[in-house]
């Protein structure tokens, strides 16, 4: 279970927001500060409005930090064509979009069969009621608080309603997946959104685009280390 695997919350450097030129020194400097976790956006300019990297990228971050967790978002469409390139790039967990795929539930079993862990992503603007019939069968849900295809945009505040919401269905149901937010989490609202219930905070711009990244990390895990421990 991969809730057992990892003490939460956690943050994980998404490295959309890294120098490519410098991907292995950047991911090197987020894991000095205490990243277990490495986030790959991985963009196709359909389903999203802008096309970031594939799973040539996950493979140099696979290869940069061996032993690190690769969380690796698919904002794609059809997602299912793409399982076994992301597993043969070294992928430890596999998101997919619940808008992007009809077949959601054959795409996580896709997912399960070729090794990795199975999440599943919604975007600000779609209900939670879509995932109910597989909240059951994924690791993770991912909780985007800004509308994907960008990296730096500002945090959309009602997403702490859904991640409130999944906390108490979580509960209700007696589930184990594991709630992830995306966008637009920094030093600001570090706190207030492991306090809703966030186990995984996704942190691009507000991580690599630090001075001093160790740092940057250790001042976003205390953040939310106080956060959950007054969570809601």
């Amino acid at each position: 279970m991969l809730k057992e695997k990892f003490s939460f919350p956690t943050i994980a450097p998404s490295i959309l927001a890294a120098d490519f030129t410098q991907l292995g020194v950047h991911i090197n400097k987020s894991i000095t500060g205490g990243a277990k976790w490495i986030h790959c956006d991985v963009m196709d300019g359909h389903f999203v409005p802008n096309i970031s990297f594939g799973a040539m990228i996950v493979d140099a971050a696979r290869k940069a930090a061996p032993d690190a967790f690769l969380d690796t978002h698919l904002m794609i469409s059809n997602p299912a064509q793409y399982v076994n390139i992301f597993a043969d790039a070294g992928a430890d967990l596999l998101t997919i979009h619940i808008e992007a795929d009809p077949h959601a539930n054959r795409t996580i079993s896709a997912i399960k069969e070729a090794g990795m862990y199975s999440g599943i992503a919604i975007n600000p603007s779609t209900s939670l009621a879509l995932l109910d019939e597989v909240l059951a069968e994924v690791d993770l849900v991912c909780v985007m608080s800004v509308n994907p295809g960008f990296g730096g945009q500002a945090f959309i505040p009602s997403s702490l309603n859904k991640i409130q919401r999944l906390c108490e269905w979580r509960r209700q149901m007696n589930l184990n997946f594991l709630i992830e937010i995306d966008g637009g989490v920094g030093l600001k609202n570090a706190e207030e959104v492991a306090k809703a219930g966030t186990d995984v905070l996704v942190a691009g711009s507000a991580v690599f685009g630090a001075e001093d990244i160790p740092e940057r990390m250790s001042q976003l895990f205390n953040k939310a280390i106080i956060g959950h421990s007054n969570a809601l």
